[in-house]
């Protein structure tokens, strides 16, 4: 089994700062309790506010496929379905 890691950041425009803001932390809370989640960090950037820099680790394939279905049905995923992303996926054993 390889666990499975995300990296990178996503830009918010100044217009849906708040309201990403706001529907990250529950977001946070969310993916936190979901089985196979190891870390998830979601940090706005020191220098630009509107890039908030993301990773995350789960268990497996299966872990994080069951996240990405979570999300895309989630009050996040509205949120942020037009955000620019700026990832890359990786298999670690």
């Amino acid at each position: 089994m390889s666990k499975i890691i995300l990296q990178g950041h996503i830009v918010v425009p100044d217009v849906d700062l708040a309201k990403v803001q706001e529907a990250l932390i529950t977001h946070e809370m969310l993916t936190r309790q979901e089985s196979g989640c190891l870390i998830f960090d979601v940090t706005q950037d020191s220098i630009n506010s509107n890039k908030f820099n993301v990773y995350e680790e789960f268990t497996d394939q299966q872990a994080f496929d069951r996240h990405q279905l979570r999300v895309k049905n989630s009050n996040w995923g509205k949120v942020t379905v037009n955000l620019q992303r700026h990832y890359q996926i990786s298999h670690c054993v």
